[in-house]
């Protein structure tokens, strides 16, 4: 009889994959159940004619965070990954005409910043400064940490720290103190929109994001951002992980205070000594949980906005177009009160496009182009109609207009071959997000830390969870940390030799 401690882990996003493998190197027996295909969840690709997209993230940032996953699986970043400092990070354009590009090159931000506002170069330093001070706080004292009670959070040490971290305080708001021209507020904000959050409503603390960009880097991995989930899995896989695809999981079985086994729809049965839930976790506590009050509760939290996606593979080369390239609407603080309160796409939307084949010519056919096209847009909302075959319709005619008036772009249309779409019902259907928002919950001060839904079920003790919805929140590297933080708690709460003896015992409970 084994006494190895099994473990089920439901959902290959990055955060499963992650878990998994950390739990395999420390002595469990870990198999991995996936509703789809393949593994990466909104991490994922599609490849079509010659054409790869990443279907959801493109900025690899925070490499060090990276590295420490490697490392911790007794693995080196660079032998499995070839990453490429992308600089300019982003080509920023503004529909008056205005270009910004940014980058860590500190002489030319100096006289892109200086044509636009005479002291907007100090303004930019101090801003700088505060980001890089609300990273190393951030990382140190919250992001990077479980928090087992209140008090953990909210201690004596704690609390002045919230306070130098800006929390109570609004990003946009906080941003005036640096620029006073609202096109450079607009320009270091909507960096927000990687968490899906309104620069109105986003924590000052999120002024990290741009000091992450500039100080450490924007990258990109040769192959695209899903080369990153093929390392992860093939050094998960090499600890032994097993990876089960197409067995999307439809109950979560429990009895006392333990879970004691899963379903998926094809009826097979799953039985280990703890659980890992990487699907998202409103999803798992409406839809997979048996019937529970928190359920009703994640419902009334406030989440992300979601976005209406374009894939095209295009018959044509356009190398005026930047790797990373944003295209802010005219009334900036509208556009978010369309997203985040009406729910719906923005009367002049702001757009992002990802031409990856600029670094990586492999990312599209010789002499042609692969893009990428997002959209943000408010997410699935009941009470409210939504037209998203409207909505799609104008959010495509307002990139080709954009393209067409600020770079000349004026027949792209008549070039693309395909298109791929997805609207807020895409991402519900096919990764289980909870009213389609891309980025799961949100990020207002009631839901970080300790007072975002824990890693670790209240009731069934040997229920825990990794990815984007708990802590310590969204965005590819952060959710690595809740991989690392979510295993730290395991290993802490069910070593694998207590979970053996409790095995071995015919009189173990719970």
């Amino acid at each position: 009889m084994s006494t190895k401690p099994a473990a089920i882990v439901i959902g290959a996003g990055i955060g499963g994959i992650a878990t998994a493998a950390r739990l395999a190197k420390n002595g469990f027996d870990v198999t991995v159940l996936e509703k789809n295909d393949k593994p990466g969840g909104r991490c994922n690709q599609i490849v079509r004619d010659g054409h790869r997209f990443d279907i959801g993230p493109t900025l690899f940032l925070m490499p060090e965070i990276w590295e420490e996953t490697f490392a911790s699986l007794g693995e080196k970043m660079s032998d499995h990954l070839d990453l490429r400092r992308i600089d300019p990070t982003y080509k920023v354009h503004f529909d008056d005409g205005l270009q910004i590009e940014l980058t860590s090159d500190i002489g030319k931000m100096q006289k892109q910043l200086e044509k636009v506002e005479k002291t907007a170069f100090t303004g930019f330093l101090g801003y700088i400064a505060e980001g890089a001070k609300h990273y190393k706080i951030s990382v140190e004292k919250f992001v990077g940490r479980n928090f087992y009670n209140i008090f953990e959070y909210f201690s004596l040490s704690n609390l002045p720290l919230i306070f130098q971290l800006k929390a109570l305080d609004k990003h946009y708001r906080n941003t005036s103190r640096f620029f006073k021209d609202e096109r450079l507020k607009a320009a270091f904000t909507f960096q927000n929109m990687y968490l899906g959050l309104s620069p109105y409503d986003a924590p000052a603390t999120y002024s990290l994001l741009q000091y992450t960009e500039l100080a450490e880097g924007v990258w990109y991995p040769i192959g695209g951002m899903y080369a990153g989930i093929e390392a992860l899995t093939g050094v998960a896989e090499k600890l032994g992980v097993r990876f089960v695809y197409n067995a999307p999981v439809k109950a979560i079985q429990a009895e006392g205070s333990r879970v004691q086994s899963v379903e998926t729809e094809d009826g097979l049965r799953y039985e280990a000594d703890l659980f890992v839930g990487n699907a998202d976790l409103p999803y798992i506590y409406k839809e997979l949980l048996p019937k529970n009050a928190e359920a009703e509760k994640l419902d009334k939290k406030l989440y992300t906005c979601s976005t209406i996606m374009f894939y095209w593979g295009v018959d044509k080369s356009y190398p005026e177009i930047a790797h990373h390239n944003v295209f802010l609407g005219g009334d900036y603080k509208a556009s978010f009160d369309q997203i985040f309160n009406d729910h719906s796409l923005p009367e002049q939307p702001s757009f992002y496009v990802h031409a990856p084949a600029r670094t990586d010519p492999a990312a599209a056919p010789e002499g042609q182009e692969t893009l990428y096209v997002l959209v943000p847009v408010g997410h699935m909302d009941e009470s409210n109609q939504q037209d998203w075959d409207a909505m799609v319709n104008r959010a495509r005619e307002t990139v080709f207009a954009r393209l067409e008036k600020e770079m000349g772009i004026s027949d792209l249309k008549e070039h693309i071959k395909f298109e791929i779409a997805y609207t807020p019902k895409e991402w519900k259907q096919q990764f289980n997000l909870e009213k389609g928002a891309a980025f799961g919950l949100s990020h207002n001060f009631w839901q970080v830390g300790f007072l975002r839904p824990q890693n670790r079920h209240a009731q069934f003790k040997n229920l825990y969870f990794a990815g984007a919805s708990t802590h310590p929140g969204t965005g590819l590297p952060i959710v690595l940390l809740s991989a690392k933080l979510t295993a730290q708690r395991i290993l802490k709460e069910m070593p694998p030799a207590k979970v053996a003896n409790l095995k071995l015992s015919p009189a173990a409970g719970d």
